[in-house]
């Protein structure tokens, strides 16, 4: 879609909801109230949402009309078998195990597999599934490709682990103490990035030879399954369907949040084949969540979220979301705001580190750069840098994280063109400020998962001078 301006959303709008519009007054106000941390601001007063698209796509006709058939029986419903077949036919995996979302998958997984004795590699861990492993005292290893580390450098899967490393990893740290690794497909912390078939079926071969069970974070399988087709040789005439079956044939088992690419505003998953593993999370899953057949979730979500699964493999589909993360990030690399290249497949992540050079790492560039989005435009999204990775969970010691990114994350089916456009136009205001911006510091923080409650204070002002 390089070339192509006026980007058709392949659906109509049917319900509509107001977006809020405040003043650059009231915004100020709101931020240093939230202590310059966007999380912590209302929603109401936020004009247009990057924080995340997980939970926050529109639902299409036919997964409302579906909510209206929810078979809400405790044990046994109809909804689940519907959800577990969808499920099954896409991934190949005998055991579905439902989850209110994604990270209670993840905590229930490493629950039963992860203890201080133990590593995880993984070409880059997210922020949930790090800190799952982590409150269980084990070790979470990143091992993208070196590419992955470049923001500049367009290469078409940077989202891969690196064959070798993990091979040595292996050998270094024992397959006894690995109890899986992992895939994120598509990379989310290294800016959205797709992961290859070459790589998956790698990985798993080398996990494999070792009898070490082989797990994909699959919240994103079917963008990454279209940038496999457009961009790997062999798949072009494949459908997305089959790519992502084919994904999931190299692998033991997935964790997935059913908020991205499943259209849920709730909902997850954890699918596996080893019959004893599926026995202890089950049982882990009463405790936590519920019944083995709903797993926290109400009989009409099942339903939508089985709807949705169906819905994220059209093609059409997929080509108009990756083609509007494109379009955002094509205007603001054209303004000088650099991103990570290429645009990956759910967000576009500005390099906050290139555009902001004169702030040091540990006064969180990223933190503030969405700050001034804020300030500038209502527009809010998330840092992924020092803030969210900066601090070591044994040490507590700080230390700059390896890239300092600001994440859009795109909701699915809710904005416009013209949305983005007039987001593109408050984001010039920034480029024109951008020396003025000055750092901050942390004034609170929790133990895990900081960045979603910190508080920071500026080391000089953020307003307008």
């Amino acid at each position: 879609m390089k070339n192509i301006k006026t980007i058709i959303e392949p659906f109509k709008i049917k319900v509509v909801e107001p977006i809020n519009l405040t003043t650059r007054e009231r915004r100020e106000e709101l931020l240093d109230a939230a202590g310059y941390n966007p999380f912590l601001i209302d929603a109401e007063f936020i004009t247009f949402d990057f924080l995340t698209d997980s939970g926050t796509g529109a639902m299409s006709a036919a997964q409302w009309g579906a909510m209206m058939v929810g078979d809400e029986s405790y044990a046994g419903s109809r909804s689940f078998r519907r959800f577990e077949s969808v499920i099954q036919d896409i991934t190949g995996f005998k055991h579905v195990i439902p989850a209110h979302q994604g990270r209670a998958a993840e905590s229930i997984l490493f629950s039963i597999t992860v203890d201080e004795t133990k590593w995880v590699p993984n070409n880059c861990h997210f922020d949930t599934t790090r800190a799952n492993i982590e409150f269980r005292k084990g070790h979470a290893l990143d091992l993208v490709i070196e590419e992955g580390k470049n923001p500049a450098l367009d290469h078409p899967f940077k989202g891969n682990i690196d064959l070798a490393k993990l091979e040595a990893f292996i050998k270094e740290h024992g397959a006894q103490n690995i109890p899986m690794g992992y895939l994120t497909v598509t990379n989310n912390t290294g800016g959205g990035q797709p992961v290859s078939m070459a790589n998956i079926r790698g990985t798993g071969k080398i996990l494999h030879k070792h009898g070490i069970p082989f797990f994909l974070d699959a919240c994103r399988f079917s963008e990454n399954a279209y940038f496999i087709k457009i961009r790997e040789k062999g798949y072009e005439n494949r459908t997305i369907k089959e790519i992502a079956q084919e994904m999931f044939s190299y692998a033991d088992g997935a964790t997935v949040s059913l908020k991205k690419d499943g259209f849920g505003n709730i909902g997850g998953y954890l699918a596996l084949n080893d019959d004893e593993w599926a026995m202890q999370a089950r049982n882990m899953l009463i405790l936590r969540e519920g019944f083995p057949t709903y797993g926290g979730l109400a009989g009409r979500d099942l339903e939508a979220l089985a709807q949705g699964l169906i819905e994220t493999l059209d093609e059409n589909y997929l080509q108009y979301r990756i083609g509007s993360v494109a379009y955002l990030a094509r205007g603001l690399n054209e303004m000088g705001i650099p991103t990570i290249q290429p645009a990956g497949g759910h967000a576009v992540y500005i390099d906050a580190k290139e555009f902001l050079p004169h702030i040091e790492p540990l006064q969180y560039p990223g933190q503030v750069l969405c700050a001034e989005m804020y300030l500038e435009g209502g527009i809010r999204a998330v840092e992924i840098g020092s803030v969210m990775f900066g601090k070591d969970p044994n040490t507590g010691e700080e230390k700059p994280a390896a890239m300092e990114l600001v994440r859009m994350a795109m909701p699915r089916r809710v904005y416009t063109q013209s949305h983005i456009d007039y987001v593109l136009e408050a984001m010039r205001g920034l480029v024109e400020r951008k020396d003025k911006m000055r750092g901050l510091k942390i004034t609170w923080q929790a133990p895990f998962l900081r960045h979603f409650s910190a508080r920071f204070a500026p080391a000089e002002s953020l307003r307008r001078q």
